[in-house]
């Protein structure tokens, strides 16, 4: 946030995810576009009648899959941020609909870091901010693990020090 005669203006938080993050949401949509794809190819293979209008949906389902891999990750990449001050935790989120939120200190109630088992593959982890809000939790997905443990001793050290009951 700035400041400037009395008035409050939002800014854009800082920082990007990890590069690699790219490579992790890619391999998240094509692992979900495959189920389904896999499921119609082999319902396909097995009931010769109704083979053409099992395949033909697996392959529209398997082209618009590849392309969202390739394409959203990318674009996810470009406007995903993220920054922590001493004052509070910022997070822009979202591709179609961007969503902004802000988590101050003085209401962070637990901070904890997640690393799934494709985020272990690409050596990635999220930290997840609870607070009192009753939006939820804030989530910061696709950093390297290394930043994220540091980021989430940070936050626990500043929320310690920072007054206020978290409520």
């Amino acid at each position: 946030m700035t400041r400037g005669e009395g008035t409050v203006r939002l800014r854009p938080p800082n920082n990007t995810p990890d590069p690699r993050a790219v490579g992790w949401w890619r391999t998240q949509w094509l692992l979900v576009t495959a189920a389904p794809v896999a499921v119609l190819a082999v319902l396909g293979a097995l009931i010769e009648s109704a083979r053409f209008w099992l395949w033909l949906p697996a392959a529209v389902l398997a082209v618009l899959g590849a392309a969202c891999a390739l394409l959203l990750p990318l674009w996810r990449f470009r406007t995903h941020r993220w920054e922590v001050t001493d004052e509070a935790v910022y997070v822009r989120t979202g591709v179609f609909r961007q969503e902004w939120r802000i988590a101050p200190m003085s209401r962070i109630q637990t901070v904890d870091t997640v690393r799934g088992p494709l985020e272990q593959l690409w050596r990635l982890a999220s930290v997840t901010v609870t607070t009192a809000s009753s939006r939820g939790a804030v989530t910061i997905g696709g950093l390297d693990h290394e930043l994220a443990a540091e980021l989430a001793e940070r936050l626990t050290r500043i929320t310690r020090d920072t007054p206020g009951d978290a409520t």
